[in-house]
């Protein structure tokens, strides 16, 4: 058995978990610094790094006490190297170098993106999803590759296909806005409590997805056929557009019109993000002959884009469950397993990089 000790702090969550086997959660500790940045809207990198730095000790040693372990019960310590922010990265990397060099315990860096696509390993069978079936499996059915993977959160929207462990090809990504980014920013927009995400899917329960034809950037090649790339930013600007043309005094800034139609315009926003993010992901699982799709991130919390791309898939869907959907230390440690597995082992001389691509 392998006992994994992951540390997470690529944003804005503090994070420590102990993990057995890649399987297995024995701990998994996440301080959030939503409550902080609410007031801004947004992240503020300055303050997260210094909000990381007050807890991220107290997240460890927690961590540790939950899972009834000391650091001589750990087989190695996973930590996040990239990508995210500079200043909240450092913090993670420079307290796993010195429990690993204080222990001498191996040290692994792990891509945050990576970790995202091993929380499914850490999902339970009620998490694997068939189009038609009444309910999911109640065994552990194993995962087969490849695996058309889509990873879609605040910072991030990324289309991979996974062919092995640590086997990866990227497909596309976001060109401008990832698509948890454009729920913020269209939630700033609707007045909407920040993250933007859990409140506009809470708004658009009560909304008409149709009321408002937003558009769907497919984007095409050269060659004129659709790729794996996502736009978010011309949607983004669409709802603002909208919102000026019925209300020609509209400020974000300002107090919102009385009789602002916040769930259809959230309703049909949602749509248009859904329906790319599940066109692209189901003809990805096609041409590349997937036996799942994966969905992970933030997002992948919301509700109708799993409730589509079940349906549509035409393969198994696995989904995390919720507490996993954010970023946590639990899938950095779980995906430390298997690079520990493989013989991975870093020195203490490697630096943070805030743009590692997954591939």
């Amino acid at each position: 058995m392998t006992t994994i000790l992951g540390i997470e702090t690529s944003c804005d969550e503090t994070a420590a978990a102990v993990v057995a086997d890649g399987q297995t959660i024995r701990s998994n500790i996440v301080a959030s610094q939503v409550d902080i940045h609410a007031q801004y809207g947004g992240i503020f990198p300055e303050i997260a790094s210094r909000a990381h730095i007050e807890r991220i000790y107290p997240v460890v040693d927690q961590a540790l006490k939950q899972a009834e372990i000391t650091l001589d019960s750990v087989d190695a310590i996973a930590v996040t190297r990239g990508p995210g922010l500079p200043g909240s990265l450092v913090v993670g990397v420079n307290t796993a170098k010195g429990l690993a060099l204080g222990r001498g315990l191996p040290l692994l860096a792990i891509n945050h993106l990576e970790g995202h696509v091993y929380s499914l390993w850490l999902a339970g069978p009620e998490f694997r999803f068939v189009a038609g079936e009444s309910a999911p499996g109640e065994e552990w059915v194993p995962i087969e590759f490849p695996v058309v993977v889509l990873i879609v959160s605040g910072g991030h929207t990324e289309l991979i296909l996974m062919t092995g462990h640590g086997e990866y090809r990227r497909l596309g990504g976001t060109l401008d806005d990832a698509a948890g980014e454009a729920f913020d920013k269209v939630g700033r927009l609707l007045g909407l409590p920040y993250p933007g995400g859990p409140s506009i899917q809470k708004a658009a329960e009560n909304g008409d997805a149709a009321a408002f034809d937003f558009p769907r950037a497919w984007l095409r090649s050269n060659q004129g056929e659709q790729n794996y790339n996502f736009s978010f930013s011309g949607l983004k600007t669409a709802v603002l557009r909208t919102l000026q043309r019925l209300y020609p005094d509209y400020r974000p800034d300002a107090d919102l019109p009385p009789d602002l139609p916040v769930a259809d315009l959230a309703a049909s926003f949602q749509a248009a993000v859904v329906e790319v993010l599940v066109g692209k992901t189901v003809r990805a699982a096609r041409e590349f002959d997937a036996k799942e799709i994966f969905i992970a991130g933030g997002v992948s919390a919301n509700t109708a884009l799993r409730a589509t791309m079940i349906a549509q898939a035409g393969v198994p869907v696995r989904v995390p469950p919720l507490h996993l959907c954010t970023d946590n230390a639990a899938m950095i440690a779980a995906a430390g397993h298997f690079r520990y597995l493989a013989g991975q082992r870093d020195s203490l001389d490697f630096d943070v990089l805030p743009t590692w691509p997954l591939a």
